[in-house]
């Protein structure tokens, strides 16, 4: 199902290889609801993704040093991990509460980009503080 426009600010990712890319926003749970060959716009849980194909020389994306993340805020943090758990960085970024205050997971993604997913722990079910 897609969702309509949100309002908000939303992460541009380049990417080495945007066909590569797409399929492990999918596995994430997001679906491709717009772009072109060149640009992807990725929907799900509440949030878009734009997703572009990076270009050489110093505009492509350097794989053991990416420095780009992007950072999904949603109370569905299970479900997503689940979906991806060969993907989670270990052992530092297994499932847990954080000690800033969150109940977050990281991934790692394409091009060695980070992908941190996360909802605030005093706003998940059976959180005792």
């Amino acid at each position: 199902m897609t969702e309509g426009p949100s309002v908000g600010a939303f992460a541009i990712v380049p990417s080495n290889s945007l066909p590569d890319a797409i399929p492990f926003w999918q596995r994430l749970g997001f679906e491709r609801t717009g772009g072109d060959a060149q640009y992807a716009i990725m929907t799900g849980w509440g949030c878009e993704v734009h997703l572009t194909q990076a270009g050489t020389g110093p505009w492509r994306v350097p794989e053991e040093h990416n420095p780009f993340g992007v950072f999904i805020r949603t109370p569905d943090v299970d479900a997503i991990a689940a979906r991806v758990d060969d993907l989670i960085i270990r052992p530092g970024g297994v499932l847990r509460h954080r000690e800033w205050g969150l109940y977050e997971v990281g991934i790692n993604g394409p091009d060695g980009l980070l992908v941190r997913i996360g909802w605030p722990s005093a706003l998940m079910p059976g959180r005792v503080l």
